[in-house]
Parts: structure tokens; C-alpha cells; sequence
């Protein structure tokens, strides 16, 4: 169960006892909570490649579904699922960049797991209900906190103090047995200074593949105080998930005789029968404490602190036939394999202190600021059950590695306007990242990292402003990035990636249209590339690619066609390769030449139309086209994902009764309305044997895919006090 800890929040909240009152002066009060992102966030006219999203725009499909499928109608963005139906294990991708090169941050804090990189949106489900606003910026973007951008970041921050108090439940079914149920309340703004709000979350679904069940349970509590010239705010969040797994995909035969087909738990009982081991689970929870405080001191400077404590424990378990006993430091004098039941654990804390200062003084705005973060994990393996073994006792320790990484980096940002039509923006950021391993990997061999890397980012951009209706911008960006955990262990000589971002772009507004458009150019040198294999933990591997490019254009818009009908749509095409591609091919080192990245689709599309009948009553069509795309870097044929073309239905109900009930909502997603048979995602792999010809190796090639849902329906209800 989760566990909220109250005398860590009770701490949280003892300044608010001591914080003193400041009086009103004849400053113009600022919205405070709008500023908590100033570090990572930048203004509508900067010249960054970015898209703001509300809390408006995500309650349209807030129905249980993660957040990357709340986002999948942003450019360049392609979701995917693991179970098939957006609940459980879910990713996306931004401009073909995988999840472990786009930097996430909550509230100014990074979200990406500090040692593999990657954002595991299954540990906070029905987060989307906490966020009031969030940001994704495509490329390098402005500098960030934690691992750097490389393809694009998201800055999320979470739900402001209301003014007023109310009380909400939402309930939620679907198909696959999916249900959602939230609560969540708020005091409001009590004396004008003190406000708390919470929600409280559970999910269940059977997803889509088969088994591919998931237990979503999370929490979201905060407290505020403010007055005229400063905010405190406490936060504490976190989840608990418990996930059939649905990692190992299926291979295109079985695909064609039955898409739900996992194979995850499989074995055979003593009479031959197949059989699905049920605790094949993923079992984790995460638990995130923040305290930020914001002053405004004078007409001119401000400053924020925040401070962060991040807990998270949990493994995976699985059932082995037939495994090796040594693996496992285990033995029998009757037979060196057998059936095991294992689990892999990961037990990590992670530290932050992040603090700025900004000073606006007429046409100059300045913003300096500091960051640093701890973290430690564990990572231990332990024998659940061993059929065969002679030694060894359930929940035996099999392996023990410990990671640790420290981050220091500070940033100095600058924007600065040159009269009514020009703004320049700079942008400097220096990182120091030391990071070492000791112990074992989960296959007991030994893992010892030690590495430190300094990189120096820096960002200059500028905006002109034609007149009322046309902008127009651009922007060199530099960004260098670590490695992963799993680059190390795939790895041991990874390098660092770095990248040369070139972004030029026109902004046209008026009453009835706006129009974004685009082109960037990414330079990348030792890019980080998904290779198209996975390892046996089901990560994906990434490899270093010499030299490589993504280009592209990239075109949003926002049109109202009539009084009541709107259309928001965009189309991105881009062109992403490597220079050269070498790779072990039948038995000797191969160049492959220029060669497409891998899950980067030349076209990625979306529309939604709009139509808002009344007050009470919206409708929307969504449309969303992504074209082929390969799975391996050497583009193997057998690799190649078929684009597909999807279309989902949207409606949105609301009445406002007279009495008990301020408001009361209805929502419906069909999802997939046309039954589109598709695969978003999947991997390949390859190696090289000789048992087919002997003395003549040979490259055997395979593949895996995640199916996706046909048609699936989430409708959901909302009441609010």
C-alpha cells in the first residue's frame, strides 16, 4: 500500500508558522504561482521551438489514459503502450528522440531517473489530474535541470491554489475492464494566505494483451502560503504500481494468429501443458517531496529555492525455466538447470537543492541559477524459489551493485529587448556529472563505472517582431549529454553524445488563425541511437553513432473555421540519418552507409476538430498519421514498421444543476474508432551462428511487436461540490 509519510510533511509545513507577513507596497502583485517554471520554462516569444498545453487541454482525454497519450496530438510527438491501450507501461517519442534523451521536470525538479535516464510515467498514474500547465520544447530547448535535452524537454508544473473550496469525484470505465476513480478537494484560500488540496487515484485495467493487467494507485497533496511578495509551497506525490509485464512483444507469426498472444510467465507444467506464471509482475512505488519558496524582494529581483526528496523501491518478478543454477550461485549434484523464480530490486533516494535569482530592470531580464543532486541506488537480486537446488534459501541475495551520481551545474540566462521589434536570448549552462558503480549487474559479473564529465552548453537565439501579426525567430543551441547505466553495461567504452542544434521559425497571429512554423537542423556527434535490440531486462540498447542529423519542418495551427467549429492541426516532415552504419553482418564488420535512425518516422501528423454546439456540449475528431519507420540501424527490411492512420471520437457534456452539485461532467473517447490493426512500436535482434552452414557463419535476424487496441471506448463522469 502507499504510504504517505505525515511527519516529513508536517515538516514541510513548519515555515509557514514562521514565515513573517510582508507588507503591500505599490508593486503591481504578481501571479507566483505562473513563475514557479522560470528556470525551465520560456515565454511565448522566445526563440524556442515549444508548445504550451493547459489543464483544459488535458481534461478533453483525461480518462485513465497516461500522460504521452494525453500529448500524442503535439508535433513530432508518436505515443506507445506496452499493453496496447495507454495504461501501464507507456512511452512517446519527440522528433524520433526516445524517451532517455528527453528531460522531464515537475515543478523545476528532474523527473528522468537519474542513472538509466528514462521517465516511467506507470509511477505516477493520473498524474495528468495534479498538472495545471505544462511545456514541451522541441531540440535543445532553453537549459534544463538533470540530463540534458537531446531531441526535446517537458516541463510540468502542477495544479495552482484555487481561491475557492470544492470537492470533486471522477469515475471512469472502459474497455479491457478499465476503470478510474479520483477524488480530489480543496480548502481554498483560507485568510487570504493558506490553502491544502489533494487527490487521491486508483486504476485497474486488463489492458489489451493478453494478462497485461495493471494496479495504479497515487496521491497528490500540497499545501500553499502566500502573501503579496513571496509563496511557499509543500508538495508530496507519489504512486504505487503493480504491472503484468508486457515487455517481451511477440513475433510476427504469432502476431498474425493472435495479436494478444504474451509471453511473459510462460512454461510448462509436469504433464506438458502450458501454463502463465500470475506473479509475473513489475512492482514499484515512487514517493516525491518538494518545498519550494519564491520572494520577490524589490521592483527588481526575485529568487527561488527549491528543495526535493524523491524514495523509490520496487521490483520485478519473474518465473525461469529451466535456467541455469550457477547463474544464480546455486547448485545440484542431479542437473545443473531449473525452474527459478526470481526478483530483481531497485532501491534509490534522490536529493535536489535547486536555487535561482532573477533581475528585470526596463529592456534587460537576467535569471541566474544553481542546481545540485544526490542520488543513490541499490540494485540486488534475490531467489524466490529453485526447484532444483541443493544450497541456497528463499530470498537469497544472488548479486548486489551500487550506483551513485552527484550533479552540480549552474546557468546564467539573459533576454534582452532592442526596442519594440527585437529580443535577443542567451543562454549559458555548465554541468558537472560524477558517476561510479561497484558490485555486480544482474548477471553477476562485475560492474564498476567511474567517470566525470564537464559540459559547457551554451544558447543564443533571437526574435523579431514584424508587426501585430508576424514573428519571426531563430537559434543555435549546443547541448552534451551522459551516458545511461544501461549504455555501460551494454558498453563499457560509451561516449558522451553531443549536439548542435539550428532552429529558425515564423509565428503568425490573428482573430482567427495562429500558425506555427519551423525548421530545425540537429547536429549530433556520438549520438545515442536505439540499435533496435533489446537486453534481457527489456531495455531497449542504445549504441553510439558516429556522426548523424535529424532535419525537418515542422508546422502547428490553430483555425477557427466558424463561430463554433476549430481546427488545431500539425504536420511534421523531417529527415534523420547517420553517416555511417557499422555493424557485424555475417561474420564481418559491414558498412552500411547512411542509414535512417531508428523510430524516426519521415512523417508524423495530427488534427483535431473542434466543434463546441453550446456552452454545455464539444465535440472532437482526432486524426493522427505517423508513416514507416525502422526498428534496427542497419534498416533491415524484416525491421520495418507499417505507418498507420488513427482516428479517435470525443465528446464532452456539462450541466450545472441548481442545487448540491456545482457542476456535473460527462466524457466519451472511442479510441481507434475504425478498427485500425497497427504497431507503434517493437525491436529487433540479431546474431551471428553457424549452425545452419557449418563453417559459414551467418547473421540471424528476428523481431518482436507491441500490438496496439482496435476500437476501445473510456467513458467517465465528473462531480464536483
Amino acid at each position: 500500500m502507499i504510504t504517505l509519510k505525515p511527519p516529513f510533511f508536517a515538516i514541510l509545513l513548519l515555515p509557514f508558522l514562521a514565515m513573517s507577513q510582508q507588507t503591500q507596497d505599490s508593486l503591481i502583485t504578481q501571479n507566483l504561482e505562473a513563475v514557479l517554471l522560470r528556470s525551465v520554462k520560456v515565454r511565448s516569444n522566445a526563440p524556442i521551438t515549444h508548445s504550451n498545453v493547459t489543464k483544459a487541454d488535458l481534461v478533453l482525454r483525461n480518462l485513465g489514459q497516461d500522460l504521452p497519450y494525453l500529448l500524442n496530438d503535439l508535433p513530432s510527438v508518436v505515443a506507445t503502450s506496452d499493453a496496447g491501450a495507454g495504461i501501464g507501461y507507456t512511452g512517446l517519442r519527440i522528433r524520433g528522440v526516445s524517451a532517455q534523451s528527453t528531460n522531464i521536470t515537475i515543478n523545476g525538479i528532474p523527473y528522468n531517473d537519474a542513472e538509466s535516464l528514462s521517465t516511467y510515467w506507470v509511477n505516477l498514474p493520473d498524474f495528468s489530474s495534479s498538472v495545471e500547465q505544462l511545456q514541451v520544447q522541441r531540440g535543445v530547448g532553453t537549459s534544463t535541470l538533470g540530463a540534458g535535452a537531446f531531441g526535446a524537454s517537458i516541463a510540468i508544473q502542477t495544479e495552482d491554489a484555487t481561491e475557492g473550496a470544492f470537492a470533486e469525484m471522477s469515475h471512469s470505465v472502459g474497455s479491457f475492464n478499465t476503470f478510474k476513480h479520483t477524488l480530489k478537494f480543496s480548502t481554498g484560500l483560507i485568510n487570504d494566505r493558506l490553502s491544502f488540496s489533494g487527490r487521491a487515484s486508483k486504476i485497474i485495467s486488463d489492458g489489451y494483451i493478453d494478462r497485461a493487467s495493471s494496479d495504479l494507485k497515487s496521491y497528490f497533496v500540497q499545501g500553499t502560503y502566500q502573501t503579496d511578495q513571496s509563496l511557499l509551497k509543500a508538495i508530496a506525490f507519489g504512486g504505487q504500481e503493480r504491472t503484468y509485464q508486457a515487455w517481451y512483444g511477440i513475433d510476427p507469426d504469432t502476431y498474425a494468429a493472435s495479436p494478444t498472444f504474451n509471453y511473459a510467465g510462460i512454461y510448462s507444467d509436469a504433464d506438458g501443458n502450458i501454463q502463465f506464471y500470475e506473479d509475473q509482475v513489475d512492482n514499484y512505488q515512487q514517493d516525491h517531496h518538494q518545498l519550494h519558496w519564491q520572494k520577490r524582494w524589490s521592483s527588481l529581483w526575485s529568487t527561488q529555492v527549491s528543495l526535493n526528496y524523491t524514495h523509490g523501491k520496487g521490483y520485478y518478478e519473474e518465473f525461469r525455466e529451466d535456467d541455469v543454477l550457477t547463474n544464480y550461485a546455486l547448485s545440484s549434484s542431479l542437473t545443473n538447470t531449473s525452474d527459478v523464480v526470481r526478483r530483481r530490486w531497485l532501491d534509490n533516494d534522490f536529493y535536489v537543492v535547486s536555487a535561482s535569482a532573477s533581475r528585470q530592470k526596463q529592456n534587460n531580464e537576467w535569471l541566474l541559477g544553481l542546481f545540485y543532486s544526490s542520488y543513490i541506488g541499490d540494485h540486488f537480486g534475490e531467489i524466490i524459489w529453485a526447484a532444483m537446488a541443493e544450497n541456497g534459501y528463499p530470498g537469497q541475495q544472488y548479486y548486489f551493485g551500487l550506483g551513485k551520481k552527484n550533479e552540480f551545474s549552474s546557468y546564467a540566462k539573459l533576454t534582452k529587448n532592442l526596442g519594440a521589434d527585437w529580443q535577443l536570448y542567451a543562454d549559458a549552462q555548465w554541468r558537472r556529472v560524477d558517476y561510479n558503480t561497484t558490485g555486480l549487474n544482474s548477471d553477476r559479473l562485475p560492474f564498476e563505472v567511474d567517470v566525470n564529465y564537464n559540459f559547457f552548453n551554451p544558447k543564443v537565439g533571437a526574435t523579431y517582431k514584424l508587426n501585430n501579426k508576424h514573428g519571426f525567430y531563430g537559434s543555435v543551441a549546443r547541448a552534451n549529454r551522459e551516458p545511461a547505466r544501461s549504455d555501460f553495461e551494454n558498453n563499457p567504452d560509451v561516449k558522451p553524445e553531443t549536439l548542435t542544434d539550428f532552429e529558425l521559425g515564423w509565428r503568425f497571429d490573428n482573430k482567427r488563425s495562429k500558425i506555427d512554423l519551423n525548421a530545425f537542423y540537429m547536429a549530433y556527434d556520438e549520438q545515442l541511437v536505439l540499435t533496435g535490440n533489446i537486453d534481457n531486462n527489456g531495455t531497449p540498447i542504445r549504441d553510439n553513432s558516429g556522426k548523424s542529423y535529424r532535419a525537418g519542418i515542422e508546422l502547428s495551427s490553430r483555425t477557427d473555421l466558424t463561430n463554433k467549429l476549430m481546427m488545431f492541426a500539425n504536420l511534421s516532415w523531417s529527415s534523420n540519418q547517420t553517416e555511417q552504419t557499422i555493424s557485424s553482418f555475417n561474420g564481418e564488420l559491414t558498412n552500411f552507409g547512411k542509414r535512417d535512425l531508428t523510430f524516426s518516422p519521415e512523417w508524423v501528423g495530427s488534427n483535431r476538430l473542434s466543434f463546441r454546439a453550446s456552452e454545455k456540449l464539444e465535440l472532437n475528431w482526432y486524426t493522427k498519421w505517423v508513416s514507416d519507420q525502422y526498428m534496427s540501424d542497419i534498416n533491415a527490411p524484416i525491421s520495418r514498421l507499417d505507418g498507420y492512420l488513427l482516428n479517435d471520437f470525443g465528446a464532452s457534456f456539462i450541466c450545472q444543476p441548481k442545487a448540491i452539485l456545482t457542476s456535473i461532467r460527462f466524457d466519451l473517447m472511442v479510441n481507434n474508432i475504425l478498427n485500425v490493426d497497427y504497431i507503434s512500436n517493437g525491436y529487433y535482434y540479431s546474431y551471428d551462428d553457424d549452425f545452419s552452414n557449418p563453417g559459414m557463419i551467418q547473421t540471424v535476424e528476428g523481431i518482436g511487436y507491441y500490438p496496439q487496441a482496435g476500437t476501445n471506448v473510456l467513458a467517465g463522469v465528473t462531480l464536483r461540490f
